[in-house]
């Protein structure tokens, strides 16, 4: 007695796997930046209201660039203190240290080893969010509120208003390139291109990924447009699979 196992048979359709990709350059609309404004002082409210004054004066400095007051929104508001040793006075300043007999130090020096500790200072911390409403006043308006006093935190972001419809327009760009792939691959076949099978969204990046990408990996991004100074990059990819009719 014999017994056969059935393998199920297995299909594969005809068809062809592409991918996708699309850049998509525009100009930005506005920035924003981050400042830090510090003071210091004896006690904590003094470091505080001194803090605030000078983060005031930098609000003040801003405001005819364009700055509005709800442009600046504190996000990061603390204070430290600092302790600083200090040792107990010593009796003829710069002379040298008597040593007793035997080489020891004299009985009673040594409580002169352990130095007393007292409050030194507190340090007052400010951190802005800055926003531009005119993205090409950025950099006037950062020279303005360093003059004022605050310390430039990070580099500048810059943005613009309706970042969704960027991506969006860059997906859909990506997902076109897909289908002119898919078409010339199945005429170079001598076949008829069908419907989609599957399309995957890879990534969909913005502000510089895609530069860092090319300069990387040159030859699997290509060379591309050539970038323009100041314009936002929105990069797009998808892979794509099409049946052959």
């Amino acid at each position: 007695m014999t017994s056969t196992n059935a393998l199920p048979s297995q299909t594969h359709a005809e068809g062809v796997t592409v991918v996708g990709e699309a850049v998509r350059r525009v100009a930005p609309e506005t920035a924003e930046f981050l400042v830090e404004i510090t003071a210091a002082a004896s006690t904590a409210a003094q470091a505080l209201h001194d803090c605030h004054g000078k983060t005031a004066q930098v609000a003040q400095a801003i405001g005819p660039l364009g700055v509005q007051q709800t442009d600046i929104h504190s996000i990061s508001l603390n204070v430290c203190s600092l302790y600083a040793p200090v040792m107990p006075a010593l009796q003829g300043y710069g002379a040298i240290p008597q040593i007793g007999q035997g080489g020891y130090m004299p009985y009673g020096g040594g409580p002169a080893l352990q130095p007393d500790v007292q409050l030194g200072s507190y340090h007052a911390r400010n951190t802005l969010r800055i926003q531009v409403r005119e993205a090409a006043r950025a950099g006037e308006i950062v020279d303005a509120a360093a003059r004022a006093g605050a310390t430039i935190a990070g580099a500048f972001s810059f943005r613009v208003s309706d970042e969704a419809a960027a991506r969006r327009a860059a997906l859909e760009a990506a997902g076109k390139d897909a289908r002119a792939k898919a078409e010339t691959l199945a005429a170079a076949a001598g076949r008829q291109l069908g419907d989609p099978v599957a399309i995957t969204e890879g990534i969909v990046a913005s502000n510089g990924v895609y530069a860092a990408f090319r300069s990387t990996m040159p030859f699997a991004f290509g060379a591309g447009a050539p970038q323009v100074v100041g314009e936002l990059e929105y990069y797009a990819r998808v892979s794509a699979s099409f049946r052959f009719q």
